[in-house]
């Protein structure tokens, strides 16, 4: 399976509370954002990772450029990466969609913190789903919601997705920013870009409105890290026993 990481972003509010460093690079348990996400991937089969950065600094494509040519701690990694800034999320994606068409893929934020053991079975079920026609996609969705603009997704009995709302009082899970899909994904996001949609979750919707057959997939808790505060906050769940 491929695994892509959107990293493109300029993490403006961790540099406004002080946080000098480009976002992938900031540390959580001693461990740079993308760095973690990569070895993640890696211990769950990847066949390649492909990240989107910005070009608004060096640092960030030279740690790829090392990785690429060291390993990540000696470990040789099928990495690929495109420097260009976007003007968001969704962009990002179309940028690097056309090394994902050739079969199900894992797409991620860059400071998307989740539990490994979770992620190891929602990566088997996906490609379990995918392998057998049983969905277009599997969709990383949480129930614990510590996000200043959630997008809320509906789903039925049976965890199929139904819709992704902006407001909800009546929807149990948002979405924790980890989409497994199949290139029929990539004809909607192309879709999006002709219409000139923007943002990933106009892109979700979109998902639903082109028929693709959605399942969700329930995680104890994701976090992002958007604010300084929040490095803490993911340190302490990393650490946490279940």
């Amino acid at each position: 399976m491929k695994y892509a990481i959107i990293a493109a972003g300029e993490g403006s509010r961790l540099a406004a509370e002080g946080i000098e460093l480009p976002k992938p690079l900031v540390e959580v348990d001693g461990k740079a954002l993308i760095d973690r996400l990569i070895g993640i991937f890696m211990d769950n089969g990847a066949e390649e990772i492909v990240v989107i950065c910005n070009d608004m600094t060096t640092l960030v494509p030279r740690h790829l450029i090392d990785i690429q040519r060291d390993g990540l701690k000696g470990r040789p990694i099928p990495l690929r990466f495109v420097v260009k800034s976007t003007p968001s999320s969704m962009h990002s994606f179309h940028e690097i969609s056309q090394y994902l068409t050739d079969g199900t893929f894992c797409l991620t934020t860059v400071d998307t913190i989740f539990r490994e053991e979770e992620f190891k079975t929602y990566v088997e079920e996906l490609q379990r789903m995918t392998d057998e026609g049983e969905a277009d996609g599997l969709m990383g969705v949480t129930d614990y919601i510590d996000d200043e603009k959630p997008l809320y997704v509906d789903v039925d009995e049976d965890m199929t997705v139904k819709g992704f709302l902006d407001k909800s009082d009546s929807c149990r899970f948002i979405s924790g920013g980890i989409y497994g899909l199949t290139p029929k994904a990539i004809d909607t996001l192309n879709g999006c870009m002709e219409r000139g949609e923007s943002r990933m979750r106009n892109f979700q919707r979109a998902l639903i409105k082109d028929g693709l057959n959605l399942k969700a997939y329930k995680f104890s808790k994701v976090l992002d890290i958007d604010h300084k505060s929040d490095i803490a906050k993911a340190e302490d769940f990393i650490k946490e026993k279940i």
